[in-house]
């Protein structure tokens, strides 16, 4: 073995592990620095994905001739009445048969009781009576626990409504001077990053316009097949447990969860323990439809991602940061991929420069 080769070996791994142990510690003085400006960095993400949604029609608009500040105000408060008819859409027909479901859920858990008092149980209602004086005690016992759930949940409510709020305000102003943000950011940076971050920050617009179009298809297909299968057992609130699934798509995990769950409940109250299981039969199904099959396959071609890189991107996310990290994750990798291609088109040979192979190389820039 050559000393002076490994020598040099050994120099620039211990380079190299510097130069990556550098980057690491800037990226979690990144992390933590957004961290602590979460408040305001949430809000603004959620704006984003809401311009990315409505800024078509803005641009319809604007494109006729109508104001830049008009046009933002109408497509903003179209979109609060859309989203009103949403809740109402939902809300309306749960509250017209809330007395039937109260009944059914009273029946239920009747028959529940009777089905554990028969074989091969064979619970009594002694039984039953001391599990729900324990329950109770234990519940007593937990009073101050349960106040300070209770106490986060508001405080998690009024921080949801806060975000929403600043979210609504932070579209009407993306949508009224959107355009002129990437002009003035030119007119802000040195040399050449005036070119080269606009074009950056537009290609990653286009990207969380296509991340939120993925994700709207998927709701619409969740939406479709399971409100045809409740439609098809006779399940009430169809339409309304319909519009439920199309929402919470765009809430990974926790949204698909709490959709199947009221779906489920309403057919066990409704119709019966049968239906209820295949109403989840059916939910389950399409979940994994969805997760394995639909979702990768349309965000994949919506985003230039390939399937399994959007399957790891959203386990990863789910690991490090929860839901948030699951609903992040996808737009996250589908952008870091737009900054790493446009650096690689930077970096390579120009067509017609020789670059040690017989073929240009294809990832460079097309002159237009």
């Amino acid at each position: 073995m050559s000393s002076a080769k490994a020598r040099h070996a050994l120099r620039l791994s211990a380079r190299v592990s510097a130069e990556l142990l550098l980057v690491f510690v800037m990226l979690a003085v990144s992390l933590w620095l957004l961290g602590r400006m979460w408040s305001v960095v949430w809000p603004l993400v959620v704006g984003l994905l809401l311009t990315t949604l409505t800024w078509p029609a803005a641009r319809f608009l604007r494109r006729r001739g109508w104001p830049p500040a008009l046009a933002a105000s109408l497509v903003t408060v179209v979109f609060l009445l859309v989203a009103a008819g949403v809740v109402a859409l939902i809300a309306v027909p749960v509250a017209s048969q809330s007395s039937e479901l109260t009944d059914g859920v009273v029946e239920g858990i009747q028959k529940l009781r009777e089905w554990a008092a028969g074989p091969p149980l064979n619970i009594g209602d002694a039984q039953i009576n001391k599990a729900f004086d324990t329950a109770v005690a234990r519940a007593q016992e937990g009073v101050g626990s349960m106040v300070g759930t209770v106490v986060t949940g508001v405080s998690t409510v009024v921080s949801g409504v806060v975000t929403a709020v600043l979210a609504l305000f932070l579209m009407f102003f993306f949508l009224k001077d959107g355009p002129k943000f990437l002009p003035w950011l030119s007119r802000q940076l040195p040399g050449r990053f005036a070119t080269d971050v606009p074009i950056v920050f537009a290609r990653g617009w286009a990207t969380l316009g296509s991340f939120v179009r993925s994700q709207a298809a998927v709701g619409l297909l969740d939406a479709v097949l399971i409100g045809l299968g409740l439609w098809i057992l006779g399940v009430p609130l169809v339409l309304p447990l319909a519009v439920l699934t199309f929402v919470s798509a765009f809430v990974p995990i926790i949204g698909a969860l709490f959709a199947g769950f009221v779906a489920v409940l309403i057919a066990l109250v409704s119709n019966g323990p049968t239906d209820a299981l295949v109403v989840l039969a059916i939910i389950v199904v399409v979940q994994q439809l969805e997760g394995n099959v639909f979702q990768p396959m349309i965000q994949s071609r919506g985003l230039g991602l390939h399937a399994a890189v959007v399957l790891l991107a959203v386990t990863l996310g789910g690991s490090l940061a929860g839901i948030v990290g699951s609903l992040l994750a996808v737009p996250i990798a589908a952008l870091i991929a737009v900054v790493w291609n446009y650096v690689r088109e930077q970096l390579s040979e120009p067509p017609g420069e020789p670059d040690g192979t017989d073929e240009p190389d294809t990832a460079a820039p097309v002159p237009s």
